[in-house]
């Protein structure tokens, strides 16, 4: 029902990442709906945050706090323009409440943990697009998040790097 799901957006501030943060906004979000940021950091340069978070992940931060380069340099995120000035624009014309939330480890596996702990409604993130060849090799994050996600999944893709 709009106005308390939990929608969440896979991002690593990638094109096609932004591209699915857009679409969560324009065709998901709706007022008094929750957009979580989930962003999955590989590794940290700070071993007792990884052991303190390496479970459940950062603390919930809010749009307010993720606009503060500052507190997000605190958490080895580097600030993006483009991304505030989406989450801004969203959280005033949608009156939608925005939160980030960071993890440390294997995307694949913490997207899927971060589905369970927020208790999402949906998941959306974007596709790289990948070769056949890469993904075999390389293991695609959306692949595995779409077998094992507790909810359902939505993959935007760029449609530019997805021609044929």
């Amino acid at each position: 029902m709009p106005g308390d799901r939990k929608i969440g957006v896979a991002l690593d501030f990638s094109k096609s990442s932004k591209l699915a943060l857009q679409w969560a906004i324009d065709n998901l979000a709706d007022k008094g709906d929750f957009l979580y940021i989930i962003h999955v950091k590989s590794d940290s340069a700070d071993e007792s945050r990884d052991v303190l978070w390496t479970t459940h992940g950062s603390p919930l931060i809010p749009l307010t706090e993720f606009r503060e380069p500052e507190i997000m340099k605190k958490y080895g995120v580097q600030t993006d323009i483009e991304v505030l000035d989406t989450l801004d624009t969203a959280s005033r014309q949608k009156e939608i409440k925005v939160v980030t939330k960071l993890y440390w480890g294997d995307a694949r596996e913490k997207l899927c943990e971060a589905i369970e702990d927020l208790k999402l409604d949906s998941l959306v993130m974007g596709s790289r697009g990948l070769s056949t060849i890469k993904r075999i090799f390389l293991g695609s994050v959306t692949n595995y998040v779409m077998s094992n996600a507790a909810c359902p999944v939505t993959i935007v893709k760029d449609p530019i790097s997805h021609k044929h």
